[in-house]
């Protein structure tokens, strides 16, 4: 039996924990914060509950084996989404639906070239399932990567996730669809791997799904079952360096002064934290410096019924490039990074009745938005009176877009990137750590002994990727 020590209670934390005491070992999680989650988070005012993260549930297959108590309710649509042209188009889980429904709303052409797509994104799910997302990423496994032509063939690297759809798909509206696939990983389209493809499939294909009460229920599970395996989880337990021996992990100094002797430890934080903050001696590790979007968010609480609203509703703008050039900024030109003034508006709004009063609705709003900090590449946040503003233009856009719910508004809250820093610990509020790729920093960490999980590491964000990297690194350690 192995001594763990598992730092941060984020859904990877809890999910590598979970699968370490399953195999045998005794297991210590020590968390920052006084509750659990890390980014799936979650705000309650006034009989209102908000997800403060996530709020799609996709491979529901991947949490099977946890051993959690879910019944995730399957969502049709899985998004709606508002072109600028006043254009709607409902995805479906069903392939051939979702075929229809864009011959219905753009034509017969749009419904075959988007059927050629979607065989073209299927064999880059294949390869991606098969060859990156369920193993570690060594030399070894990149080698072996490189004798599978066929996969490597469908994975296009060295292509774009914006050219792929540009020689598929035809009709701009569909391209705009594929483009919003690459802020899933926080990044830009127009430099995203094509390998991204696999996101759209992996969400249509195996469906999207929502958790009554709100995705929050899944922290919540996750530590039931750790504490029901015997995992002691050890809240507001800031921890201030991983301690190491000749090379190798020996356990965790707490901020407190406290030292905790570990055989393994286990890092539920940001790459870039453990790199530069955590270990005995600052290192830097190539990459991670390209730091992933962050998010502009808005929770309200609203009077009244909002039909034209699905779950999940999507309103994309004139002009998404012009989106993309200021969330990123171009730090090589001297251009900075800025609020996009004509942002993509995501909106969540679920039918649950546990999530909010009668006669009301409980608004999750998202927008894409530049990092917290003070480089080209970055917003402070923290400038007074910004975040006020900037959510009072946010519902200025959804008015100009059709949806006002200014006069409805019974309570309007900001979420920064600032905030989400402070919250969480993610380096400038960047949701997703690195932006995506197809590699990100290993599961195996610089020190013998130590191992890296969670939105940050490969094989990325999301929660179901981050509870792959949770089972990677448990198969990595191996039983007791």
């Amino acid at each position: 039996m192995s001594r763990i020590v598992v730092i941060g209670a984020g859904v990877g934390g809890l999910a590598a924990a979970a699968r370490l005491a399953a195999a045998g070992h005794r297991v210590t999680v020590h968390e920052r914060a006084a509750t659990v989650g890390g980014k799936l988070g979650c705000y309650e005012r006034d009989g209102f509950r908000f997800d403060t993260g996530p709020s799609l549930l996709t491979l529901p297959q991947v949490f099977a084996d946890l051993g959690l108590d879910l019944a995730p309710v399957p969502l049709d649509p899985v998004v709606r989404h508002h072109f600028p042209d006043g254009s709607v188009l409902d995805s479906s889980s069903d392939p051939e639906v979702f075929r229809l429904r864009i011959e219905a709303a753009f034509g017969a052409a749009a419904g075959a070239d988007w059927a050629r797509f979607w065989a073209r994104a299927e064999r880059i799910w294949r390869a991606s399932w098969r060859s990156v997302l369920q193993r570690e990423v060594t030399p070894a496994a990149l080698a072996a990567l490189s004798w599978r032509v066929g996969d490597l063939a469908a994975i296009a690297p060295g292509r774009s996730l914006r050219s792929l759809g540009r020689r598929y798909l035809r009709d701009p509206r569909l391209r705009m669809l594929l483009d919003r696939y690459a802020t899933y990983t926080g990044a830009d389209p127009r430099r995203a791997p094509a390998a991204l493809a696999a996101i759209p499939y992996a969400e249509l294909a195996f469906g999207g799904w929502y958790l009554d009460g709100g995705l929050g229920v899944l922290a919540t599970a996750l530590l039931e079952r750790c504490r029901s395996l015997g995992v002691e989880v050890v809240l507001s337990s800031p921890v201030d360096r991983i301690r190491a021996t000749a090379g190798r992990a020996t356990g965790v100094r707490l901020c407190s002064g406290a030292e905790v002797p570990a055989d393994v430890v286990v890092a539920n934080v940001d790459a870039l934290s453990v790199y530069r903050d955590l270990l005995p001696e600052p290192a830097r590790l190539g990459g991670l410096a390209a730091r992933s979007l962050a998010g502009f968010v808005l929770l309200l609480g609203v009077r009244g019924r909002t039909p034209q609203l699905a779950h999940h509703t999507v309103f994309f703008p004139r002009d998404y490039d012009a989106e993309f050039d200021a969330v990123f900024g171009s730090p090589g030109t001297g251009v900075r990074a800025r609020p996009p003034s004509d942002p993509a508006v995501f909106v969540t709004r679920a039918e649950d009745p546990a999530v909010r009063p009668d006669g009301t609705e409980a608004w999750f709003v998202l927008v894409n938005a530049p990092r917290h900090g003070t480089d080209l590449g970055a917003v402070d946040w923290r400038r007074p009176g910004l975040a006020d503003a900037y959510g009072r233009h946010i519902l200025d856009v959804l008015a100009a877009r059709g949806l006002d719910v200014r006069d409805r508004l019974l309570f309007a809250e900001t979420r920064t990137p600032a905030d989400l820093a402070d919250a969480t610990a993610a380096p400038g509020g960047a949701i997703y750590g690195t932006a995506g790729g197809l590699t990100r920093p290993a599961n195996r960490g610089p020190l013998d002994g130590l191992f890296l999980v969670g939105g940050s590491t490969h094989p990325g964000g999301g929660l179901p990727m981050v509870t792959l990297s949770a089972k990677i690194v448990a198969d990595g350690i191996g039983p007791a």
